[in-house]
């Protein structure tokens, strides 16, 4: 019976993965070795293959195949028996433990990254070894590979950490040249410029996360391979003021499956990378030159602009300069937002975090992050909130630019800019989500005519842009509240050569730009992840209260009124609309008896560390005053809600309540 090409190399994979999972190798190894041992004597003859054959039969190594061999038939899902798969969306973490089968279609290319441990991690150099059950810090291991987005497990931090990990990545050919479902060949893999993205992050005992490295690996060596399989040394390098200190290293093995009939030579593949980086570096130098005649054209229309924040280029995590159009793409969030302010109720729950300055001076570290090591790390400056937002809002159709300025007391600040089609301008704070309506204050007009008080905290911009468009500000003041955003008229803004930011900025223009990762979707179950936080928050209460000699009775009747509060909270937070107020207070005067006080007080997180939210609680005078309520009949309720976004971001509604009989 004759199989179809596509079930015979499914059936030589299955035989492949189980030989892997019974070490195989191994085993023949060592009989190998036992066999030509025994073989030295004064008349030993060549080892053929009957004879090592015999060596496996006797030793039982066949049998012990063959045994733990099963075939079943399986009944095809609809999934299977439908149409081939298409390239990942994105990639949903579900924080299984166990391994769970993948279907691995035969018609199609994968390639199966393999990190076999790490080393020279010197920073963890004295690390002790963790105690079992203990607290520790942890290194995971992020990747990002053509729209595919994978997490390895957390480890914990040492000199060599255990990251043992195994990735499979689908190679599929571009979509647009409708083979997108055809098996990428040789040629075409060799012309995928797209490196696998690494980012490792730290997480210290306190969930504080921390970016260790980003790497950008060109996984094509593989295609040389003539077993298509090969095993090498990645040097992590530090980020930021530490970009030229090595981190650490990984040890990575790639595999191509199933094995290419046809490898390349090690010259192709080093002309192909050499063409590129040339490419790259002449379009580099060619935006460069524009950039600085520019320059040069801003300067002349008045000298003060010299002043003015118009930032063409800035620093990466890796301290490589890019324009700053390159930071902004159009960036769709499928089914994981909804509105543009679910978008910017997202972006403003990732923690504001300056990038960390070794010793002093006061100066800021200048570093804005690929949007996939801010994701990753779930925390960036003003730069990374903004330029996020700016791509989801241009994802959800709006003519959305990054303002590059300063707020009160001169600070630099970045902010987020709407036009309306009626000519309405609307500032987007990224890192609250906050909306401010912009009217401009006309200079011109008689002093005794009503001018618009200013609404929003910014101070002054020094230009704007987005992923095609830069422009700089040359009206005669850099005043937010003076300034009139009429982007077509030349007198009051310089643009920039849209063709010359194409050429730089635009997907796929140049191979030093970073891919752009889909938005990954919440793996935490919302309700889950609230009981836990509020039985931790009881515990935290009863025991506090215990040490002031006070006893603690819990309400769960009050505790549950409590959350519709909450659900208004967040629903007002994410649409400006407040609603749902006059029930909770009705529901509130029921569940109080006459004679009776109630007091209670809400507080929102980023996070969910039960003993660090407790700590802030405690310092506002409110919360102590229902923690540790005393008087007559004193029933106390606490209420959490965790409500869940892309990322694993999370907003935190915490309230405390406590009602009691007034004594006079």
């Amino acid at each position: 019976m004759s199989l179809p090409p596509e079930k015979a190399s499914e059936l030589k994979q299955i035989i492949h993965n189980h030989l892997l999972k019974m070490d195989i190798h191994g085993k023949i190894r060592e009989v190998l070795a036992e066999t030509v041992r025994d073989d030295r004597g004064p008349a030993h003859r060549a080892l053929s293959e009957v004879d090592f054959l015999h060596a496996l039969q006797r030793r039982g190594i066949i049998d012990d195949v063959m045994k733990d061999l099963h075939f079943t038939q399986e009944v095809p899902t609809d999934a299977e028996t439908g149409s081939p798969p298409k390239p990942a969306a994105h990639f949903v973490d579900k924080n299984i433990t166990q391994l769970k089968k993948t279907n691995i279609d035969p018609s199609r290319r994968y390639l199966y990254l393999q990190v076999l441990g790490g080393k020279a991690f010197l920073e963890h150099l004295q690390e002790p070894e963790p105690l079992p059950g203990q607290v520790c810090s942890t290194f995971t291991l992020y990747l990002h590979f053509r729209n595919q987005r994978f997490r390895s497990k957390p480890v914990p931090c040492a000199c060599e950490p255990d990251l043992k990990e195994g990735f499979l990545l689908e190679i599929h050919r571009d979509g647009s040249t409708g083979e997108g479902s055809k098996m990428a060949d040789t040629t075409t893999m060799l012309s995928l410029c797209d490196p696998i993205h690494l980012v490792l992050i730290k997480t210290d005992t306190s969930s504080e996360t921390a970016l260790v490295s980003s790497y950008f690996l060109d996984w094509r060596t593989v295609l040389s391979s003539p077993s298509g399989k090969t095993c090498f040394a990645v040097e992590l390098m530090g980020v930021g003021s530490e970009c030229k200190v090595p981190a650490g290293v990984l040890t990575v093995s790639m595999e191509l499956y199933p094995p290419l009939t046809e490898t390349l030579s090690t010259d192709i593949i080093s002309t192909q990378q050499s063409l590129e980086r040339q490419r790259t570096a002449e379009k580099e130098r060619l935006f460069l030159v524009y950039a600085k005649q520019w320059w040069r054209e801003f300067l002349e229309i008045r000298p003060s602009h010299q002043s003015k924040m118009v930032k063409i280029f800035a620093q990466d995590e890796n301290g490589v300069n890019r324009p700053v159009c390159s930071y902004v793409r159009v960036l769709r969030a499928g089914r994981l937002l909804e509105s543009p302010r679910q978008a910017a109720r997202f972006v403003s729950l990732l923690a504001q975090e300056k990038a960390p300055v070794v010793g002093g001076g006061g100066g800021k570290q200048e570093q804005w992050c690929t949007l996939m090591a801010f994701l990753c790390r779930g925390k960036g400056d003003c730069e990374d909130h903004a330029t996020l937002l700016c791509s989801l809002l241009l994802g959800f159709g709006l003519d959305a630019y990054v303002c590059v300025g300063t707020k009160a007391k001169v600070t630099p600040h970045t902010w987020v800019l709407t036009r309306g089609t009626d000519g309405s301008i609307t500032f987007w704070e990224s890192l609250t989500a906050h909306r401010y309506l912009h009217q401009a204050i006309d200079p011109d007009a008689p002093p005794l005519a009503p001018q618009p008080k200013p609404s929003s905290p910014y101070r002054t911009v020094g230009c704007v842009f987005n992923h095609q468009t830069f422009l700089a500000n040359c009206q005669p003041t850099d005043a937010v509240e003076l300034c009139v955003f009429d982007f077509q008229n030349q007198s009051r803004w310089k643009a920039m050569s849209e063709e010359a930011l194409k050429s730089v900025c635009a997907p796929g223009s140049t191979t030093s730009l970073p891919p752009l990762p889909p938005l990954c979707a919440p793996s935490l179950d919302p309700a889950a992840a609230s009981n836990q936080l509020e039985l931790e928050m009881r515990y935290l209460v009863s025991e506090h209260r215990k040490d002031l000699e006070l006893a603690t009775v819990w309400d769960d009747h009050l505790s549950y009124l409590l959350s519709s509060a909450l659900a208004a909270y967040e629903l007002e937070r994410c649409t400006g609309v407040s609603c749902g107020n006059e029930e909770f207070q009705d529901a509130v005067r029921r569940a109080v008896p006459d004679g009776h006080t109630f007091k209670g007080f809400p507080i929102h997180f980023l996070h969910r560390n039960a003993r660090r939210a407790f700590a802030t609680c405690l310092r506002s005078p409110f919360c102590d005053e229902i923690v540790c309520c005393r008087g007559d009949h004193v029933r106390l309720a606490v209420r959490v809600r965790v409500f869940v976004y892309p990322e694993n971001a999370c907003a935190v509604w915490l309230m405390f309540a406590c009602k009691y009989r007034s004594v006079l």
